[in-house]
């Protein structure tokens, strides 16, 4: 209890008392379960609050949200409900039990007694709980072993269909193997191997979720592997894939700092072996959409693009003109994935290039002269060439350029005039 009370802030801390009171008076026994136990036997510094009770979870939050004024929002298909206040939030369900009309459905539920609602979780280290009021207050109940198994190290399925009833459970005992530096135990190995087949029953909304919750681990990069050597990508899309360069490449995405949005990135990374086909049905498979899917497609084509990034010679202008009209994300996967100059330029255009402004802008060219309308923006694009290509180094070569350029554009009109009249 003094562990929970130490990694809670304040107000986290005081709604736990409210809630524990609220409960004492009603005779209920609140217990937190899962992977909150865990992570505080772990000794992590991070817990979240998840807790259960045998009885109404609903009412008692409904009545925790009018004590301390927070936000209840709540799901009685499931009997679970969560209060939301000024610095905490509180997770609250009834415990019970599920059952499943086919692989990968959602599953049905009903109440039940504590053990029973353990006995359905995922893993052993997540089927423990702690009492906090009621008579097992201060206890550990472990039906499972998971305390053994969080002293060994491993991630150990509770039965052998557990894999089949719900797939995604494949894809989280790996992300759980990867954050906590586990190992899965032999026997959930090959049952693992055994279920691939399963993920072709969990919805693409599903699968694309548990890919975005590894990506997002601090050792993402380890796991998305772990799922390669395991076959986990390759069964939920045949798209999916790492091979050692685009492993070594997420590993870089991970540890440097970003040049673009990462989740964008490290799509373009497990797809990066896929033609347009595959990444066509990749996406409505997964449901990517907007700049995902984009970055997808910009990633292929940039792909194509290397040869040109490859020329000799060309200036940094010409190098941000073929590179800005893709998502930088894509050119992120394409510097990450490629060598030598393509990967140089790459890296040059997202650090610098991309934001590289002339010093000049639309007011600074009237000033100067130049009328308004389209000779504005022609003008600050060549401004901006010059730029980039180290003509114009300080200011006062752009107002000597800009000048030049004006006059330029002021005489084209005269000059098309006397055409015409000759």
């Amino acid at each position: 209890m003094d562990a929970i009370k130490e990694r809670l802030p304040v107000p986290a801390r005081n709604a736990l008392g409210r809630l524990l009171n609220l409960a004492r008076k009603r005779s209920l026994s609140v217990y937190l379960v899962g992977g909150s136990v865990r992570d505080l036997l772990l000794g992590r510094p991070h817990l979240d609050l998840d807790l259960a009770l045998e009885g109404d979870a609903i009412g008692l939050a409904r009545e925790l949200a009018a004590a301390t004024g927070g936000r209840l929002t709540s799901h009685r298909r499931f009997g679970t409900a969560t209060v939301r206040g000024e610095g905490f939030a509180l997770d609250l369900a009834m415990t019970r039990t599920e059952t499943y009309a086919r692989p990968g459905a959602l599953p049905s539920v009903r109440p039940a007694d504590l053990r029973q609602d353990l006995a359905r979780r995922d893993f052993t280290v997540n089927a423990m709980a702690l009492g906090l009021s009621g008579p097992d207050e201060g206890s550990v109940v472990d039906p499972c072993g998971g305390q053994s198994d969080l002293e060994r190290g491993l991630i150990r399925v509770l039965h052998q269909a557990s894999f089949q009833d719900d797939a995604t459970r494949i894809l989280r005992a790996l992300r759980y193997a990867g954050r906590l530096r586990f190992r899965l135990e032999p026997r959930t190995r090959d049952l693992l191997r055994r279920d691939l087949s399963f993920l072709d029953t969990i919805s693409g909304a599903r699968l694309r979720r548990e890919l975005i919750l590894i990506l997002r681990e601090e050792k993402g990069p380890e796991i998305f592997s772990a799922c390669e050597a395991a076959g986990v990508l390759g069964a939920v899309h045949p798209s999916l894939g790492l091979d050692r360069r685009a492993s070594a490449a997420l590993r870089s995405l991970a540890e440097g700092p970003a040049l673009a949005p990462r989740e964008e990135a490290v799509f373009c990374l497990l797809a990066s072996g896929a033609d347009e086909d595959g990444l066509r049905d990749l996406s409505g498979h997964l449901g990517l959409e907007g700049k995902v899917k984009a970055a997808l497609f910009d990633s292929l084509r940039l792909r194509a693009q290397a040869p040109a990034l490859d020329e000799a010679d060309l200036p940094p202008s010409q190098v941000t003109a073929l590179l800005e009209c893709y998502r930088p994300s894509a050119v992120w996967a394409l510097a990450l994935t490629t060598e030598g100059q393509v990967r140089e330029r790459a890296l040059h255009f997202l650090r610098q290039w991309r934001s590289l402004r002339p010093r000049l802008d639309g007011r600074a060219l009237q000033a100067l002269g130049v009328p308004e309308g389209p000779a504005i923006g022609a003008i600050l694009a060549r401004l901006r060439e010059a730029r980039l290509d180290g003509r114009a180094a300080t200011r006062d070569d752009e107002v000597a350029l800009a000048r030049s350029l004006a006059t330029e554009a002021r005489n084209q009109p005269a000059a098309a005039t006397a055409r015409r009249d000759r």
